[in-house]
């Protein structure tokens, strides 16, 4: 059953669009200027429309003049304000998502429901191949709907949903949209344009197109963390003490992109089809690692980065028992080159993937509605070079999954199965001295939970949900030096399954002067896979082992949201939240990368055709570590921004400007691997066009 080839898969695609919302406004704490649009609770979670407030689990949707301000080249550090998000960091150029402390093989990062397929959750200085600068919106789901989505969703989804495949005929002969930014901290200048052209009553041709340059980024302060410059000092080597010194610019981080996208669809009523085309170009360094060891030489290295992707969609209207039949497949090749200081090619990662889903979305009768589906997956990936640590290796997965609800009065209840059957094999590799290797998993998921309405547009809900996944191909047979994370990886192709026990409780309140979502979770996990250090050393590098061990995490997030009323003419709102997480892996200690507890406030203010926003950010220092682990010192970001939106008649222009770290303050995100090498960028100021007509 894994052996379908690739034209069978396409045609058996879905359309798993996360969850879908056409106005933020309705998020307890969504920064959005524009916060008294209309209040639209429309969410969709697998194919199944349902209110915001019925969704269990944490929810995050950015879209119109927030995700405009928040966005950067990269999803992380786009959704970074997000609660309960964090990132890796990896320099300014290479940050995936976190989401409640979990992330790489734990979080699924998708394009309007299918997988990047790219080889990002390897090494955390593989960039995601997908462009922020095209998404319409960003969607995080975080929580038992997340499990549906495959056993790598066990820590959460992001879906960066796009328009390269149209949803709905042009309003004009002509539809053109043109973003335009410049920033100040790394000289950045980014563009996108897309375009939408009817054809006829029933066809819509889609383009767009995006570029992106920067130079180094410039820091708030010293390259190296205290400790790091005080060893430095202390050397008695001249060039070595020369690094304590460094400051401001950060080396080897610039970067370039375009992309490149062609789509199209028939749409006729609840029916339509489509399909797409787009080429990713992407050159980026990794900031240099110093070495404060005379003997050893730090690398300059550069990623350069090409991906090509297919996609496919449709939706079905049908009648009886199901209302729709959804659609969606994706094709990704995928390659990169890690390019040494001289420009040859020391290590080349290739990807070739193919990932389609079909739901059935049921009509809903008596308070009783949900949907089902399959998903399938087969991708492979090889590494070719002197950092090789993997052997070819190919993942193939088949998912059945199901959703149900049922509605009564103030009761809401709701119950989400998944069953995966995955292969993993590895092909014989001499040079890694491992064997052909082959392994098998049947991997569950479940969850039931409820809410309850204890007051106007207030609902409280509880789940508990259970899950289990599959290791990765890197955890099972990795075996060889990994520049990314500075180790010589050895996995086990022994490992069992990792099993989660997760319950959550939640309490929101989704429309009024005052609205507020407060998450409580906490999971337990069977058999967690982690990265345990050694004494060992080869190729220079210190040698890891992946282990198993029983591992606690607990958090939370809140968010509030109050309207103030209307002083002078200007409409004042005020906004809050915190997350935090705990983890412990037994017989380790602290889980490694955990982000600190987090303060985010912020005060908006519109009159007229302007509107503005200033926010303080307050992470507190962590001191909590694992073996290895430095303590991160707590920092505070004060960030403004402006919107103008100059023709009353076009509302869809809108120039912006933004000073974010105010303060030029020296920060480290305690979730990236090279923080002691690379804090975030210092005062950076950015101007940001968009005209849409």
């Amino acid at each position: 059953m894994f052996e379908l080839p690739l034209a069978v898969l396409l045609a058996a695609t879905a359309s798993p669009t996360v969850l879908a919302s056409a106005q933020t406004a309705a998020q307890p704490a969504a920064r959005n200027s524009d916060h008294d649009a209309t209040q639209n609770q429309d969410i969709v979670v697998t194919g199944i429309r349902r209110n915001r407030e019925d969704v269990l689990g944490g929810i995050s949707v950015v879209s119109g003049e927030e995700l405009q301000r928040d966005l950067r080249s990269t999803i992380g550090e786009t959704l970074i304000r997000q609660p309960g998000v964090s990132a890796t960091s990896f320099g300014p150029n290479a940050s995936r998502p976190i989401l409640r402390g979990l992330g790489g093989e734990r979080v699924r990062v998708l394009t309007d429901g299918i997988g990047s397929l790219d080889v990002s959750t390897s090494s955390v200085d593989h960039a995601v191949a997908i462009n922020p600068l095209t998404a319409d919106r960003i969607e995080v789901l975080r929580g038992p709907a997340a499990l549906l989505f495959g056993s790598s969703a066990i820590g959460g989804v992001v879906n960066v949903i796009d328009s390269r495949i149209p949803r709905s005929m042009p309003e004009s002969p002509l539809h053109i949209d043109v973003l335009g930014t410049l920033g100040s901290a790394a000289d950045e200048r980014s563009a996108n344009a897309r375009i939408d052209v009817p054809v006829g009553q029933n066809i819509v041709l889609h383009a767009d197109g995006s570029l992106f340059k920067s130079n180094d980024v410039r820091t708030g302060g010293y390259i190296l963390s205290p400790a790091l410059r005080a060893e430095a000092a202390a050397s008695a080597d001249s060039e070595i003490r020369e690094l304590a010194t460094l400051r401001g610019d950060l080396p080897n981080s610039a970067a370039k992109s375009s992309e490149i996208a062609g789509g199209v669809a028939y749409i006729d009523g609840g029916f339509n089809i489509g399909a797409s085309i787009a080429r990713f170009d992407n050159l980026y360094g990794a900031p240099v690692r110093y070495s404060l060891d005379p003997e050893a030489e730090a690398e300059e290295v550069r990623l350069d980065q090409k991906q090509t992707r297919f996609d496919i969609r449709a939706e079905i209207p049908v009648g009886g028992f199901l209302d729709q039949v959804k659609l969606r497949g994706g094709a990704v090749r995928y390659r990169h080159d890690e390019l040494e200081e001289s420009g040859e090619i020391g290590t080349t990662f290739r990807s070739r993937g193919e990932e389609g889903r079909i739901e059935a979305v049921q009509r809903t009768v008596g308070g009783w509605g949900g949907g089902f589906g399959v998903q399938l997956l087969d991708r492979r990936v090889s590494v070719v070079g002197e950092e090789k640590y993997l052997p070819a290796n190919r993942q193939r997965q088949l998912g059945l999954f199901t959703l149900q609800n049922y509605e009564t009065g103030p009761y809401r209840v709701e119950v989400g199965a998944r069953v995966e059957r995955s292969r993993l094999t590895a092909e014989a590799d001499a040079d890694l001295g491992n064997p052909a290797l082959k392994r098998n998993f049947t991997s569950l998921a479940g969850s039931i939970g409820g809410s309850v309405a204890v007051a106007p547009a207030t609902r409280a809900g509880l789940n508990l949900s259970y899950s289990q996944r599959a290791p990765s191909t890197d955890e099972l047979f990795a075996n060889g030096p990994h520049a990314g994370t500075q180790a010589f990886e050895i996995g086990n192709p022994g490992f069992g399954k990792e099993r989660s026990l997760s319950v959550e409780a939640s309490l929101r309140r989704s429309s009024g002067p005052l609205t507020f979502g407060v998450n409580l979770y906490h999971t337990r996990f069977t058999d967690f896979i982690y990265l345990q250090p050694t004494d060992q050393v080869e190729d220079d590098l210190p040698v890891y082992f992946y282990r198993q061990s029983d591992a606690r995490f607990t958090g939370f997030e809140l968010e509030g949201r109050a309207r103030l009323g209307t002083f002078g003419g200007v409409e004042l709102a005020a906004d809050a939240q915190a997350d935090y997480v705990r983890a412990t892996v037994k017989g380790f200690g602290p889980a490694p990368q955990i982000p600190p507890l987090r303060l985010l406030g912020g005060l908006d203010a519109r009159a007229g055709a302007l509107d503005g926003r200033i926010e303080v950010e307050h992470s507190f220092a962590q001191n909590r570590n694992a073996p290895v682990e430095t303590d991160t010192a707590g920092f505070t970001l004060l960030n403004a921004s402006v919107n103008w939106r100059p023709l009353q008649e076009r509302p869809q222009l809108t120039l912006a400007l933004q000073a974010n770290n105010l303060f030029d303050v020296e920060a480290r995100r305690h979730t990236s691997l090279l923080k002691d090498y690379a804090p975030i960028a210092g005062r950076d100021f950015r101007a940001t066009a968009r005209l849409a007509f």
